[in-house]
């Protein structure tokens, strides 16, 4: 009885591969291997890591935008400027605030002071309307009297400066219709040098002088040009090059002309015997 009743509890025990009965999960029979794969989930530790290279990759692009703005913003220049305003004729004013914020770094309040020019001593500016053989004959209309009685060489009645020796020579044939029968003469570097220009002054009286502040403070340096004589300064203040720029706006022509001042200039001017113009 008791061999019959084990046969039948074998047999209705569920098979394994070798036709013996499976072990129960109580009985501890699982795969080991199975129980590690159910335990250990890989691939959610991966997906985590890869989420701080999403915030990485994201990052540097929008660095790469902003300086590229930042880069474009720099690059504005004063002919992007000028460009979209509308010329405006300059004043007295604008040359005597150049010459306070020029020396503001060197020079003490009672010197800066003493830059200060009387408004008697500015000419009427160029409203921009005028050519320049008309605003000569506003600002100087007795000049036909005042050549007939200059005498003196290494002199001249009238100077006028600007930024380069080509505006120079443009100046000197917009100016036919003033100057009449007076001597001019070209006072820039370009293909002359000073000797010669030294003895150009030195031979003949000459009424009108055109040329860059650079050359012309190495004449009176030298010696070769005498400014007590001299009537009328006239700057070519609006005129502008390609680059939109006055002469004022380029930095090596500004300090030669605060440079050309100080040569005489500002006193000449404060003793009302000089008269300064902006065309």
């Amino acid at each position: 009885m008791a061999d019959d009743l084990g046969d039948e509890w074998w047999e209705n025990q569920p098979a394994g591969a070798d036709g013996s009965p499976e072990a129960s999960d109580d009985e501890g029979g699982g795969d080991p291997e199975m129980m590690q794969q159910e335990t250990v989930p890989v691939p959610a530790l991966s997906k985590k890591t890869e989420q701080p290279k999403e915030c990485f990759l994201i990052q540097p692009k929008e660095t790469k935008e902003d300086a590229t703005k930042t880069r474009r913003r720099k690059k504005k220049k004063i002919t992007d400027v000028l460009a979209k305003s509308e010329p405006k004729p300059g004043t007295p004013e604008d040359l005597q605030k150049l010459m306070k914020d020029y020396y503001s770094g060197s020079r003490s309040v009672i010197e800066l002071e003493e830059l200060n020019l009387p408004d008697s001593c500015f000419l009427k500016a160029n409203d921009l309307t005028h050519s320049l053989s008309s605003y000569l004959k506003e600002i100087c209309p007795k000049w036909v009297k005042l050549r007939k009685n200059h005498n003196e060489k290494k002199s001249v009645l009238m100077l006028m400066i600007c930024s380069s020796a080509i505006r120079a020579l443009e100046l000197i044939r917009s100016v036919t219709a003033f100057r009449g029968d007076s001597k001019v003469i070209k006072l820039f570097a370009k293909h002359i040098k000073v000797q010669e220009q030294v003895k150009l002054l030195e031979k003949r009286v000459v009424h009108l002088g055109v040329g860059t502040p650079g050359r012309i403070k190495e004449l009176i340096k030298q010696g070769g040009l005498n400014l007590n004589p001299l009537k009328f300064l006239v700057f070519d203040w609006n005129w502008r090059d390609q680059k939109l720029r006055r002469m004022m706006d380029i930095p090596e022509i500004r300090k030669e002309v605060f440079e050309l001042l100080e040569m005489g200039v500002l006193s000449l001017c404060k003793s009302e015997s000089l008269k300064l113009g902006l065309f």
